[in-house]
């Protein structure tokens, strides 16, 4: 317990800072768990819009010096790095197609085969 007017005072500034920062950390936490879900659940809309979110939110708190800025920054990529996957993954996503027979796979591997050029020798 503290015995003097200033530890008193770095006692109640202690608690204060304490409270901002917890409530601070807890919505970017839960910001980024919103942001992981959409991206589980493959919600290319969703997740742009959540990761906008979370980058206001983690920049937030590296302003407010609640989290460091290189911990921050690592969070943004890897969070932007699997939004940004998920949408490569919905542009190839291979289009249903009818089923293709076995005389069909053999025609065009013989195709790609006779398209290719043969390799030159030295």
């Amino acid at each position: 317990m503290a015995n003097h007017p200033s530890a008193e005072k770095r006692n109640r500034q202690r608690i204060t800072r304490t409270s901002r920062n917890r409530t601070l950390r807890s919505s970017v936490r839960t910001v980024v768990k919103q942001l992981r879900a959409e991206i589980t659940a493959k919600n290319m809309e969703k997740a742009t819009a959540a990761l906008k979110i979370a980058i206001s939110e983690l920049d937030k708190a590296v302003s407010k010096k609640v989290l460091h800025h290189k911990a921050a920054s690592r969070t943004i990529g890897r969070l932007a790095s699997a939004v940004h996957k998920l949408g490569k993954a919905d542009l190839t996503a291979p289009a249903p197609t009818a089923k293709t027979g076995a005389k069909s796979k053999t025609a065009k591997a013989a195709k790609s085969a006779a398209a290719k050029p043969a390799a030159k020798k030295s």
